[in-house]
């Protein structure tokens, strides 16, 4: 803790963004209280107020740094405790219209594994801040401001259980309650308009299983993403969750829902433009039922953009900008959203919401920029598409096809998606030089993928 300290901040949402809010805070704040409608102390199962949370998630490269910033010994926490992890581009292999990324190791990890159970992990090393508490099972009913309403001052909750409404008062609010945050809501009943969103529509579905291998198909890889592209837009994320036992996401596009029934969703797989998933599950033993989940768009709220701000109150995490999660960005972008929050509270500083948002628009526009460039390269999606879209758009599909023989291509590109890199190193001449050599070749030639149980080339 630091010598000068603020009093009472509260985070709205106990999830991981919440949880990582909650790290930033604890230094310079005498009392950090979160609250949440769910119980969740304890939890390392899926429960109602995150309803992708049967799926699997994954911190990508930055992500995984800024949390281990947020969270010294994080990493070795979940490495104890059997979480996943692996080198980007080393041990997790990526197609993209049935053509391998050549395998690189990149020197960046990736953590995943359930969601349930990564966010058990952080909520146990939170539960050990000393002046951190949670409201379970309890409403977030408003928020509470003075006269004129310029400042938040505190957030009025009730127990789930039906006991009286009480005021938590507090020096900072920070939602971090996800993509049903009512802070729009609230803000333009305070007098200061609605929030400018964006969004694009994607109507992703996405359909879970777990398997136990029967042998084991893996070797040192720990995840097969065939990603669904124009040309094949469905697409598959198959995870190791350690041992002898797997998750496999199946997502489908505009409508198209992968099916949940055993020999449907294993059928499903023989679509996909790789056998890869299909060869690893076809004589798997299913563990419990399927679990869809359904995604209509990504959507950002512009908070930067609002001509004027109550003070006491920022907006993070799902809450301000919900990402296409086949990206799996939205993790990583509350890391980084928290470590922004922590500089500004260091030393018991009051934060400028208008900074703060200054700051984290910087964060989330490379990862919002892949994610929508990404989603609009499907001719069906709405959206406006400049002509610089369509030129990028365009390069980084001629960057995929040659990177599959081009290991620096391969690991610039992984930098990028890893959002460690920008998006705009991908145009430097000497990559941009690389791609026109290797592109041009038959645009849709194809070569023999890569068979479950073959590790990366050296």
């Amino acid at each position: 803790m630091t010598g000068t300290q603020r009093g009472t901040a509260v985070v709205l949402g106990a999830s991981i963004a919440g949880l990582f809010a909650a790290h930033a805070l604890a230094r310079d704040h005498t009392r950090v209280v979160l609250v949440d409608r769910d119980e969740v102390i304890g939890t390392d199962t899926a429960r109602r107020g995150v309803p992708q949370g049967h799926h699997v998630h994954g911190l990508l490269a930055n992500g995984q740094l800024m949390a281990e910033d947020l969270i010294p010994g994080l990493k070795r926490d979940l490495l104890d405790g059997g979480v996943p992890m692996g080198d980007l581009g080393g041990q997790l292999r990526w197609y993209f219209n049935g053509r391998r990324l050549a395998p690189v190791r990149t020197g960046l990890v990736v953590i995943g594994g359930d969601r349930a159970i990564l966010e058990h992990h952080i909520r146990r090393r939170t539960e050990l801040l000393p002046n951190t508490e949670f409201r379970q099972n309890t409403d977030i009913v408003s928020l509470v401001h003075d006269d004129r309403a310029a400042r938040v001052t505190g957030v009025r909750v009730q127990p789930r259980d039906g006991g009286s409404a009480e005021v938590i008062d507090a020096d900072l609010v920070v939602d971090a309650s996800g993509r049903g945050s009512r802070t729009p809501v609230w803000l333009d009943s305070m007098g200061y308009g609605r929030v400018p969103e964006e969004s694009v529509k994607i109507g992703l579905s996405y359909t879970t299983r777990r398997f136990r291998f029967r042998k084991d198909p893996f070797g040192a890889d720990v995840s097969v993403n065939p990603v669904a592209t124009p040309e094949h837009p469905r697409g598959a994320f198959l995870t190791t969750l350690g041992g002898d036992r797997c998750a496999v996401s199946l997502t489908g596009v505009l409508g198209d829902t992968p099916p949940g029934g055993l020999e449907e969703f294993v059928e499903f797989t023989r679509s996909l433009p790789v056998p890869d998933v299909y060869e690893a599950i076809r004589d798997a033993e299913p563990l419990g039922d399927a679990v869809t989940f359904r995604f209509p768009a990504s959507v950002r709220r512009r908070y930067e953009a609002m001509g004027r701000l109550p003070s006491g109150l920022v907006v993070m995490g799902d809450a301000a900008c919900t990402f296409n999660p086949v990206y799996g960005q939205g993790m990583t972008m509350a890391a980084l959203q928290a470590r922004v929050l922590r500089e500004q509270v260091e030393g018991g500083a009051d934060p400028s919401p208008r900074a703060f948002y200054r700051a984290t628009r910087r964060a989330l526009d490379p990862a919002w920029s892949i994610a929508t460039g990404g989603d609009l390269a499907f001719p069906e999606v709405e959206g406006k598409r400049t002509p610089m879209l369509r030129f990028v758009n365009g390069y980084l599909d001629r960057l995929r096809h040659a990177a599959h023989d081009d290991v620096r291509l391969s690991e610039a590109f992984l930098r990028v998606i890893g959002l460690v890199d920008p998006p705009e190193g991908l145009l430097t001449p000497r990559l941009a030089l690389r791609v026109l050599r290797g592109g041009p070749r038959a645009a849709r030639t194809r070569t023999e993928p890569t068979r479950v149980g073959q590790g990366p080339t050296p």
